[in-house]
């Protein structure tokens, strides 16, 4: 891994007191990493800077020197180089750390100009916060709180403009509330390329809007709900669902795609309501595509599964493994495995297949990627099968060498994990020849053909592991209860390993990962809990320069992006 050259440092005062940081960095950010906060509502990291808001107004000043001579300027009283402060006050977001800058952030003179932008976003801003649907995360009732006057000169009628109004389907805008800060206007622009929102009229009258004969339609538009710092932008699918305040946050990743984007599951009571984005700038920034925080509706969709069935009938665990035991004692077993099972899950596969000495297949699931976020490979983790060994090669986007084999009778049972055959290639004439086994989440053409049913967890009722496209190893948490009927799926491949005569493995995910750093030398200084949020590149990795699907690679390049 090349390593990225040191960032030239300089040294800025703010507030009195010194900070290094590296040269251009926002004040915004350099005051952050002192604990000091500027508010602000125009500026984002990851957006230009449009200073318009103007709640970031500080103090600047830079060291004296004599205009001829070039010497610094000393004062007699400090003994220390004088300061020439700039006798207006200056925007925080357009200002970068130099040599020698210094700054207030808590001056008269600061606190005053605070107070009166406060005072004119709120002239026409309507005073409905307990019935507004950004309660909770509003920055506006925040700062106005923070740095507001606590008081109102302002006696006229205010100005009355659209709400309820859809900027596209999954999008509505309530503009009495938006305060102009154009966060979602440049996010659009910049980042997804979709240059479709913008403001008309003037003064007070300005209101957002879509260009017409347009709609905020793109796969990214629920970000510009996630960054609008007030109540303007809401989810039509969130809108007055819950109050944030009642809601439990679970980090997770989003598995639609290889990309793995960082996320955010809010949950109450064992029931999701979203899921948003999380800053990870070496894989996601702050964004995530608006299909992937739909995922969740996947865990009460009316055709999951509930319950184990054997040959038909209501059953136990104990009896559905003891019934693939049976099964399987003659041999011609194969194993198809998933590139959507979690590392854990793959180790455990892999362990069931080398007990049954049965052949391993993947199935390949490909789409068109969007050069964001989205990558054509839909598979979250096929680069976990491989640093796992569960696969030894890319995996085909269909079964042809398993129909082969059952159509020669060759292979007389079939055990899924988490894959619809018939999805696969596989026709209901060739799942009629063998016996079935099917562990997965919900219905399908596979589960009506299984002998042997066990339902199992989707991915926010569990906790794992899942390395993305970058060879990255990142973790999520379990966010909600299972459904009643469902058991983990480490729980089920433990007891199939012990049924078949694959000896006693671990169930249960800490205890899993002893055996996992033991066998796989790339996972061989990790655990489950010592993998930090943001995760771990697996550096050296031999698996990197596997030629992936056209498109699968991540074309949108993060802030911070790794080097490898």
């Amino acid at each position: 891994m090349i390593q990225p050259a040191k960032p030239d440092l300089v040294t800025v005062n703010i507030d009195g007191k010194e900070i290094a940081v590296p040269k251009g960095t926002n004040v915004i950010e350099a005051a952050r990493q002192l604990g000091v906060d500027i508010p602000h509502y125009c500026y984002h990291p990851k957006l230009t800077v449009a200073g318009n808001c103007r709640m970031c107004l500080i103090e600047m000043g830079m060291p004296a020197v004599d205009p001829a001579t070039k010497a610094p300027v000393m004062d007699e009283a400090t003994g220390k180089q004088k300061i020439n402060w700039i006798p207006r006050p200056q925007i925080g977001c357009g200002t970068n750390a130099m040599p020698g800058l210094h700054i207030k952030t808590n001056s008269p003179m600061v606190k005053d100009c605070r107070e009166g932008v406060m005072e004119f976003l709120l002239i026409n801003h309507p005073l409905d916060c307990p019935i507004c649907d950004q309660a909770g995360e509003c920055k506006l009732q925040e700062q106005a709180t923070g740095y507001g006057r606590g008081y109102s000169r302002f006696i006229e009628q205010k100005n009355v403009k659209p709400k309820r109004t859809q900027l596209g389907p999954r999008v509505t805008l309530d503009d009495e509330r938006c305060i102009l800060c154009s966060r979602c206007i440049r996010f659009s622009k910049e980042i997804v390329k979709d240059d479709v929102l913008g403001f008309v009229d003037r003064g007070s009258y300005s209101t957002l809007t879509c260009y017409p004969g347009k709609e905020l339609k793109n796969n990214y538009s629920l970000n510009t709900v996630d960054i609008c710092p007030v109540g303007a932008l809401t989810s039509t699918d969130f809108r007055f669902k819950m109050r944030v305040w009642f809601l439990k946050q679970t980090n997770s990743i989003c598995t639609e795609s290889s990309v793995g984007a960082n996320t955010v599951v809010w949950s109450r009571e064992g029931v999701i309501y979203r899921i948003t984005p999380r800053q990870n700038d070496t894989v996601n920034d702050t964004w995530m595509t608006d299909s992937g925080r739909a995922l969740y509706k996947q865990v009460q969709a009316p055709d999951r599964l509930k319950g184990i069935m054997v040959n038909g009938t209501s059953s136990a665990l104990d009896i559905a493994a003891n019934t693939v035991a049976t099964l399987v004692k003659d041999g011609g077993v194969a194993v198809v495995g998933s590139g959507r099972s979690t590392v854990e899950e793959q180790f455990l596969t892999k362990k069931l297949a080398a007990a049954l000495k049965a052949p391993v297949s993947l199935v390949s699931r490909v789409g068109e990627g969007d050069k964001l976020l989205l990558s054509a490979d839909r598979n979250p983790n096929v680069r976990g099968a491989l640093v796992t060994g569960l696969i030894s090669a890319l995996p085909e986007q269909t079964l042809g060498s398993l129909a082969a084999d059952i159509d020669a009778g060759k292979v007389k049972t079939v055990i899924s994990i988490g894959e619809d055959l018939t999805a696969a290639g596989l026709t209901a004439a060739q799942l009629a020849k063998v016996a079935v086994v099917y562990l997965g989440t919900h219905a399908n053409a596979t589960s009506e053909a299984a002998k042997v049913l066990i339902p199992t967890l989707t991915v926010f009722e569990k906790s794992g592991t899942l390395v993305n496209q970058q060879f990255r190893i990142q973790k999520f948490a379990k966010a909600v209860p299972g459904v009643a009927g469902a058991t983990d799926d480490l729980v089920v491949l433990a007891k199939l390993i012990a049924a078949v005569g694959g000896g006693e493995v671990a169930g249960e995910i800490n205890a899993l990962w002893k055996a996992i750093a033991a066998e796989v030398p790339a996972l061989g200084t990790m655990t489950y809990q010592n993998i930090p949020g943001d995760g771990l590149l697996l550096d050296g990795t031999p698996f990197a320069a596997l030629p992936f699907a056209e498109g699968a690679t991540l074309h949108y390049q993060p802030a911070a992006a790794a080097t490898a």
